[in-house]
């Protein structure tokens, strides 16, 4: 496991310039961590390069985007895609013929996952299939790319792709149990992460979040060698997550959500850019802090290590925070305030059973009952002092955090000599401090 590395001081400025270009490896939807980099990019006049995941027919074949299809994912990047698809995993690949995993797992119930299994063999033979497929298309477009990006151009290739759930019903109710069960809807996430549909979804974390990486690496060397022959510079950059450091009793301290079963596969993805820096490439995960996404709604609890970071911004930013406290302020509900909703999450995050169940060289830990009853009481209370569920301070300081680390990203991957980089609050509040249109209202 790679060493806790955070990033202490600003990096100095890079040498991007018009013309060179940001490649985002995974297709960009809604709003998430990828528009801070888009963000970034687009300040220094880059030029930014799209991938797309692809489609699925009605019998299951993956196919490019439609014309209509791409024009809507080319009005959402605000840029060009390149339209071969780039989905990653396995699940539903049919080797020699047989039925895909997708397909098996049509009729099982969620009371029979504990007698789910699948030949190991099958598993091996359908990675094999899902790994070839997406290195012969990411071959294809990179043939597409190196007519697109410009002799001697410096480029970030941005791996943004993650998750891995397999396309099966069952696993939703069983997910929801793990991640927001509490009395007799809990499960435990380790017996279910070592039965037969937790094993699945490990080497489909994997397939999806973490080979992504080497393959991109590996696949795009003949280009690479290119562009550098030619006085470019190439970099990659991968988002990953490996728990945060946060202000925590007047001190910046780790910690991390639990139980954050991809952090498996997230520690693969260390592991391939640790393998690239070896090998003389320039290739950085980035762990960073966790925010609301469209698919964060399935971990409640993970939003409340977000709350510390109007704290940090306080200290860095002084006067400047200003308009961001009023903005949040806005948003409680009428007889409450920021030191309420600050207390609150701070009671959570300070708690002994927390703390003592969250250990950096242990990570990830698995649940236990008593540790996740509390997360979730402590997320239900901090959600009821919102004048509205669904627009909560997480949102504005999630803002912060994208805007902040795609500006983090695009400088370090100019000079930085490290494989994995922690982004924590204390980073972000003084880049926020010096760059204030971070903290602006927005989208």
């Amino acid at each position: 496991m790679p060493t806790y590395t955070p990033l202490t001081t600003l990096p100095e400025a890079a040498g991007y310039r018009p013309g060179d270009c940001l490649v985002l490896i995974g297709e960009l939807f809604g709003r998430g961590y990828a528009n801070g980099l888009i963000e970034e990019a687009r300040r220094l006049d880059m030029t930014v390069l799209g991938t797309t995941v692809g489609r699925r027919d009605s019998d299951g074949t993956l196919r490019a985007l439609t014309p209509e299809e791409l024009a809507d994912a080319e009005k959402l990047l605000e840029g060009s895609i390149v339209n071969i698809p780039l989905e990653a995993g396995f699940d539903m690949e049919s080797p020699d013929g047989e039925p895909p995993i997708a397909e098996r797992l049509k009729k099982v119930k969620p009371d029979e996952w504990e007698t789910v299994s699948f030949d190991d063999d099958f598993i091996r033979r359908a990675r094999e299939a899902g790994r070839g497929r997406f290195r012969a298309n990411l071959g294809l477009v990179m043939a597409e790319l190196e007519q697109r990006i410009p002799a001697g151009a410096n480029v970030i290739f941005a791996h943004t792709m993650a998750g891995g759930i397999p396309r099966a019903r069952v696993f939703m109710p069983l997910l929801n149990r793990v991640f927001k069960g509490s009395g007799d809807k809990y499960l435990a996430s380790e017996p279910f992460w070592n039965s037969g549909l937790g094993r699945l979804c490990d080497a489909s974390f994997n397939e999806v979040t973490g080979d992504t990486l080497r393959h991109l690496i590996e696949v795009s060397g003949p280009l690479r060698e290119r562009l550098t022959a030619a006085g470019g510079r190439v970099a990659y950059t991968a988002y990953g997550y490996h728990g945060t450091g946060i202000l925590r009793n007047g001190a910046y301290c780790w910690q991390s959500y639990t139980p954050y079963l991809q952090g498996y596969a997230k520690i693969l993805l260390e592991e391939h850019a640790a393998a690239a820096r070896s090998q003389g490439v320039n290739a950085t995960v980035f762990n960073c802090p966790e925010i609301l996404t469209n698919s964060s709604a399935l971990f409640l609890g993970v939003e409340i290590s977000l709350y510390p970071l109007l704290t940090a911004i306080r200290s860095e930013a002084g006067d400047g925070a200003a308009a961001l406290e009023t903005r949040c302020g806005a948003l409680l509900a009428d007889g409450t305030s920021l030191e309420a909703l600050l207390a609150e999450a701070g009671r959570y995050l300070t708690a002994p059973l927390i703390a003592d169940a969250l250990v950096f060289d242990g990570w990830p830990q698995h649940s236990t009952k008593e540790q996740m009853e509390l997360m979730l009481a402590a997320s239900a209370r901090l959600m009821e002092l919102h004048r509205d569920q669904k627009q909560l301070v997480c949102a504005e300081l999630s803002r912060v955090v994208f805007r902040a680390t795609g500006h983090l990203m695009v400088q370090a991957s100019w000079s930085t000599d490290a494989p994995v980089l922690w982004l924590n609050h204390d980073i972000i509040a003084r880049l926020a401090a010096v760059r204030p249109e971070i903290l602006q209202a927005g989208e």
